[in-house]
């Protein structure tokens, strides 16, 4: 039996074009991870840190796994390696924070369309969302195709690893905030107008 998939939230970049971390970035009361914490529904939730791991941890030691990824300059497909070798065998579902307010429904829906699919080990599986016909996040990863992550180059980008899936599934969803990318200051307004 497969231990149901791994949340992993991305959480290493500088955040240089949003000038400031964007993970403590508030949205309303909170800040961007603490939201993706609780809708993750996920109380062993492993959170990759990097340029800003210390204020990260100052704020959520005690809320998260944290695992500081020294090698966070490499971009993306590193913070993602970086959690696969810390949990091997599992499959992952991978939250950025970019995407702060997707809500629990979807998570919950990804989760349930991953066991009905069989949770394939080579298998990928993101959100489509209907109006706008674009993939977006979270996705799910499975174990034997995460683990192929190490054999990409560095700076390659991650739709490498989805060019591998074996099968490629996609959960079509009403929801604009998978489609979020909290990139800079006027993404961030556009986010903190929704709430």
């Amino acid at each position: 039996m497969n231990l149901p998939p791994r949340v992993v939230i991305l959480a290493a970049g500088a955040s240089e074009r949003l000038g400031e971390p964007k993970a403590l970035a508030k949205l309303g009361e909170r800040a961007a991870l603490a939201h993706l914490l609780e809708a993750c529904g996920e109380p062993s939730a492993l959170v990759i840190t990097g340029a800003h791991s210390k204020e990260i941890a100052a704020a959520f030691q005690d809320e998260a796994e944290l695992i500081e990824h020294s090698g966070w300059k490499a971009g993306r497909t590193s913070s993602i390696a970086c959690a696969v070798a810390h949990s091997p065998d599992r499959d992952i579902l991978l939250a950025p924070v970019d995407s702060p307010l997707v809500p629990q429904r979807v998570f919950q829906l990804l989760r349930e369309t991953w066991s009905a699919a069989g949770a394939p080990s080579l298998g990928w599986l993101s959100p489509k969302e209907e109006s706008a016909g674009r993939y977006g996040h979270p996705i799910i990863i499975g174990r034997e195709l995460s683990a192929k992550i190490c054999e990409l180059k560095v700076g390659d980008p991650l739709r490498c690893l989805r060019d591998l899936a074996e099968p490629l599934l996609e959960l079509s969803v009403e929801c604009p905030e998978v489609l979020d990318n909290m990139d800079t200051p006027e993404d961030l307004a556009r986010i903190r107008a929704r709430i």
